[in-house]
């Protein structure tokens, strides 16, 4: 049942809920990034060493600690999460004038990523259960549009190929992967994880990024460990890592002293003055969970009872990084959402809606889509609030 309330209302009770979770009066960002002492040190290194560029022994070690969290056999570090996923895709077949699979419900650099790989997105529908690509409306938008030839699997009402499904886990927030992979797999598509909102996230107690054959991280300044701009390419293919990794760094031959490129490149590799503080990031990472979960149960507690909205939990056999805690309005409040957006905003705490739906956006109206009624339906109700880890309590 729709409940009645009015906008005033409900943007003092949602108010008071958000600053009985997070314990202060002060105007709060939405999710700030944390430095200390390691990481003052650890760039200070760099500095004093003159190796600040993309080569340097702190590129190597934070290559190495983002694989080891992520349970993969590799990583490639880059400038950001974009050109991450853009390697990637590049990397698993993804050719020009390709479609990709993606979710309508991501942020734009989702499908961003798949033009700049000269691919066209193709925006499927989402999980209630888990805001990502929903395997079912996956399977079912399959068996209508997907067609067998010997050119490969091609969308019939388009003529061009279907090359790859990018799974996008939501605010840290697992997609159901085994259910995806099967239908990856009976349809012969790899799978590109857009892990870059869940570094840390456990799907069935395996690290987001090690669910597919390849994925792209992100550690751009709002996310939960960040370098600044950064991203990383994790797979556990060493053919494509070695190409991932030639591809970003120009496409250029080893060699002392030639300049000998065999194909055409791109100058993404991250500098190892961004990887010195990825390096003391990463250090914190155990720690920055265990307080982003601590955060998490605080807006749980300070939500029961409300009829306005609930928090969105964890989804099951997942353990969520809960890098955005997000509000799902309830039936009556959705319509009142931008007044609530305003209203916490004007109260000094920092909310936001979820992205606008990418198949509405002007430069992929055109792209194909299936039917999207989960999506469409949490476009309006989804309300991120604020996230620091710092505002968990011991």
């Amino acid at each position: 049942m729709a409940i009645a309330v009015t906008p005033a209302d409900l943007v003092a009770d949602l108010t008071a809920r958000v600053r009985a979770a997070i314990g202060t009066s002060d105007p709060v960002p939405l999710h700030a990034p944390e430095f200390g002492p390691r990481e003052r040190a650890m760039v200070t290194d760099c500095i004093d060493s003159g190796w600040v560029s993309s080569v340097g022994s702190h590129v190597d070690a934070f290559e190495a600690a983002v694989a080891e969290a992520c349970g993969t056999e590799h990583a490639v570090a880059t400038v950001n999460g974009t050109s991450a996923l853009q390697i990637a895709l590049i990397v698993a077949g993804v050719r020009p004038g390709d479609e990709v699979l993606v979710p309508a419900l991501s942020f734009v650099a989702t499908a961003n990523a798949v033009c700049h790989a000269g691919a066209v997105p193709h925006f499927l529908d989402s999980s209630i259960e888990t805001l990502g690509l929903c395997p079912l409306a996956l399977s079912a938008h399959l068996a209508r549009v997907a067609e067998r030839t010997g050119n490969g699997l091609v969308n019939r009402n388009t003529g061009r190929r279907l090359a790859a499904i990018v799974p996008m886990h939501v605010f840290g927030h697992p997609v159901d992967m085994a259910a995806l992979n099967a239908v990856a797999e009976d349809y012969g598509l790899p799978v590109v994880e857009d892990a870059a909102e869940a570094l840390g996230s456990l799907y069935h107690d395996r690290p987001c990024g090690s669910l597919g054959q390849i994925a792209a991280l992100s550690f751009n300044g709002n996310k939960i460990l960040t370098t600044g701009g950064g991203g990383a390419v994790i797979t556990s293919n060493g053919e494509w890592a070695r190409r991932a990794r030639h591809l970003v760094t120009t496409a250029k031959r080893p060699h002392r002293w030639a300049f000998d490129h065999d194909e055409v490149g791109y100058n993404y590799r991250l500098p190892n003055l961004n990887a010195a503080l990825g390096v003391a990031q990463m250090e914190a990472l155990p720690d920055r969970l265990a307080r982003k979960r601590r955060l998490a149960g605080q807006y749980t507690k300070a939500f029961e009872g409300c009829t306005g909205a609930t928090v969105f939990g964890e989804p099951a056999h997942c353990r969520s990084n809960h890098w955005l805690n997000a509000l799902v309005l309830q039936d009556g409040a959705e319509v009142h959402r931008d007044a609530i957006l305003d209203g916490l905003n004007e109260a000094g705490l920092m909310v936001r809606p979820v992205w606008n739906l990418l198949n509405r956006l002007p430069m992929f109206v055109d792209c194909p889509a299936a039917p999207l009624p989960v999506a469409s339906d949490l476009e309006r109700r989804i309300v991120n609030v604020p996230s620091s880890a710092n505002l968990a309590r011991p």
